[in-house]
């Protein structure tokens, strides 16, 4: 399913990498950073049109997930950890600076990339996640409040070994259902989260078939990768928000100076509950904002023609 792309595993920050490459060492570098519950593959549509425009690309599985390092530790998982990864993979293409673009989680963690290593940003980018303040409080107290009983999906996934077996009981249909049925408008927080009696995937509605942008092979790469792996890598990013606020209390930079882009689904559940306008107050630089109409969450492989089109123009700048 990587054909077309140079695999490699990368050691970076202590970990291995496995690594999707595309492109000519040298020309100027981007680093894509994938999601939850997403790989490397994710970016199958960016890799080839971007190494084509004359960039050297690297998409990594980010640790925890596909053929990268799994460590046991939830603290293995922080953003330090998380951002340094990426930053090695500068080391590994020989690159001072590089432009950072994440998806969903991986959105988190470049726009954290300027913040801890200001030097080493070109551009950075966000799809589905814009950039926001570090919040007044700590992010799981403010969760908990906001809440209360009701169900809230990151809160769920916040004890070890619940959500990593709820998903795990089934990864096809975990699988199957998560990409499926958010591709459409939806309460990501209440319709694709919420577990039942018997577990998470007792009470999920089943999508109508494959949404048109993931095939089923495409889709069975995925699955065949859960399946080996299991989730907890990938739910041990969520454990970490607390620490995570706590460890960017200081950064090397106060605020974003470099070029940003952030692009966005209109349908994309995740902005029903992600502030899209207090970007101002943790960026400085130029910032471009690029909203898809009728797009979903899974923008980079729902709408991957219009996507490339804004990352390019918005790169030759």
């Amino acid at each position: 399913m990587v054909g077309g792309f140079t695999e490699r595993v990368v050691e970076s920050n202590g970990i291995l990498l496995r690594t999707l490459e595309a492109g000519r060492p040298g020309d100027p570098l981007v680093v894509l950073a994938h999601g939850f519950p997403e790989l490397a593959f994710s970016w199958r549509h960016q890799l080839t049109t971007l190494s084509e425009a004359g960039y050297h690309v690297l998409a990594p599985d980010q640790r925890g997930y596909g053929g990268s390092s799994r460590p046991a530790a939830v603290d293995a998982y922080t953003i330090i950890e998380l951002t340094a990864d990426l930053i090695g993979l500068l080391e590994y293409a020989g690159a001072d600076r590089a432009t950072f673009v994440g998806h969903d989680w991986g959105s988190i963690v470049t726009w954290a990339v300027p913040l801890l290593y200001p030097d080493r940003v070109e551009r950075v980018a966000g799809l589905s996640g814009p950039p926001v303040p570090r919040p007044r409080r700590p992010p799981i107290e403010s969760w908990r409040r906001k809440f209360g009983d009701a169900f809230f999906y990151i809160l769920y996934f916040q004890e070890p070994g619940v959500a990593d077996a709820d998903l795990g009981r089934d990864p096809t249909t975990t699988i199957r259902r998560t990409l499926g049925a958010s591709s459409r408008p939806a309460d990501l927080a209440t319709r694709l989260m919420r577990p039942g009696p018997e577990g998470y995937v007792e009470r999920l509605p089943d999508p109508d078939g494959l949404p048109h942008w993931l095939t089923r092979d495409e889709l069975e790469y995925y699955i065949a990768e859960f399946t080996r792996t299991g989730f907890t890598g990938a739910l041990n990013w969520y454990r970490n928000f607390d620490r995570n606020w706590e460890l960017t209390a200081d950064t090397p930079a106060s605020t974003i100076a470099v070029p940003s882009l952030f692009i966005a689904g209109t349908d994309d559940p995740v902005l029903t509950f992600t502030a899209t306008d207090r970007f101002a107050e943790v960026v400085s630089g130029p910032y471009r904002e690029v909203l898809l109409d009728g797009a979903g969450h899974w923008i980079q492989q729902e709408r991957p023609d219009e996507v490339n089109e804004a990352l390019l123009e918005w790169m030759s700048e």
